[in-house]
């Protein structure tokens, strides 16, 4: 959970920074642009990093030491405080999803218009069999500072894609599982769902009030899921709770099966901040949680009664990475499940329920 930070010292023309990063490459090169040095004047030595996932890709830390040490004619130490972390980084990108579609009554679809509007082009395009399918990226400019978060955009365009697909189940009146499996041949999706769906048990009757399920898939860097969710609704002052969280994951070939669940799992529980709870609040153009006491994350308080993980092995195919896929189908799996238990339909992120 380290802030930036980073060590520079400048000797003899050439420029050696230590500092903890995800891409100390672009970290030299960014050094060798702001000091107009070949790159071969500039060392950067990577440390171990802590809590990167994406929001540490950048040297801004590395900059400021080196602008310092090429001042006082000596090494110099600079660390980013939380405040400063939390407030002059970048941002996950916000951004707009504009949907609309058409189905048979037979819950075949027949027209998909799919448009991302600043969060990137990352899981935008469906592995669902739709002709005439449009699915564009659109670039925008933003006010704040932006970058990667675990998963890219891939957590937005599947939220926006697989609460969609529900509400066009609904519209159609056919079943959220059939309906997907109607509209796709890609035999790793459909294992998938068959997959989760098959130890989840979906489809059981409820039997309890503010009981909701919901499920959601996608494809994204070589990678398949399937995430299903049993929650009970908020009701008479009693918070969310999440009962249980099936996920069938597909990477190809498991190398360390431990290690894979324990990406799958974590992926899930990461999942649940920025579907429920993480956001930056501002007032008066100031933000004002830029601390970890104002920032909610998940708590333990928070965890599902029971995650699992389905892993698929197939041996066929090269193996793919599982380091991010498996985040993002938590948040259209709990906002299905949300609407599958209220009525009520949530098109934002965070849920705030």
């Amino acid at each position: 959970m380290e802030p930036r930070g980073a060590v520079a010292e400048c000797k003899d023309g050439k420029l050696t920074v230590w500092t903890g990063g995800q891409r100390p490459f672009g970290v030299r090169d960014e050094l060798a642009e702001a000091f107009n040095l070949p790159k071969d004047r500039v060392r950067v030595i990577g440390l171990d990093t802590g809590s990167g996932y994406g929001g540490k890709h950048t040297g801004e830390a590395a900059v400021e030491a080196a602008r310092l040490a090429k001042a006082a004619g000596k090494p110099v130490k600079v660390n980013w405080t939380r405040e400063e972390e939390m407030t002059w980084a970048y941002f996950r990108p916000a951004g707009v999803i504009d949907v609309r579609s058409a189905a048979r009554k037979d819950g075949t679809i027949v027209a998909w218009d799919f448009h991302n509007y600043n969060s990137g082009p990352s899981g935008l395009k469906s592995m669902y069999n739709i002709p005439g399918e449009r699915a564009e990226f659109h670039e925008a400019e933003s006010p704040l500072r932006q970058g990667s978060y675990r998963g890219l955009a891939g957590t937005a365009n599947h939220f926006a894609r697989e609460s969609h697909m529900d509400e066009l189940a609904h519209a159609a009146g056919v079943e959220p599982l059939s309906f997907r499996l109607k509209n796709t041949t890609d035999k790793r999706l459909r294992r998938v769902f068959e997959a989760a769906a098959e130890k989840f048990a979906w489809g059981k009757p409820k039997t309890r009030p503010g009981q909701g399920f919901g499920l959601s898939g996608g494809f994204e860097k070589g990678s398949y899921f399937a995430c299903c969710v049993e929650i009970t609704a908020p009701q008479n002052g009693a918070p969310l709770k999440i009962e249980r969280v099936i996920q069938a994951f597909d990477c190809g070939p498991v190398v360390n099966p431990e290690h894979l669940k324990n990406q799958v799992e974590g992926s899930i529980i990461q999942g649940l901040g920025g579907a429920l709870f993480e956001a930056v609040d501002f007032e008066n153009g100031r933000i004002v949680n830029s601390r970890l006491a104002k920032y909610r994350l998940p708590r333990f308080s928070d965890m599902p009664v029971h995650i699992e993980s389905i892993l698929i092995d197939p041996k066929d195919i090269p193996s793919a990475g599982a380091g991010e896929t498996p985040i993002m189908g938590i948040a259209p799996g709990l906002a299905n499940a949300l609407f599958d238990a209220t009525g009520r339909r949530i098109r934002s992120m965070p849920l705030r329920v």
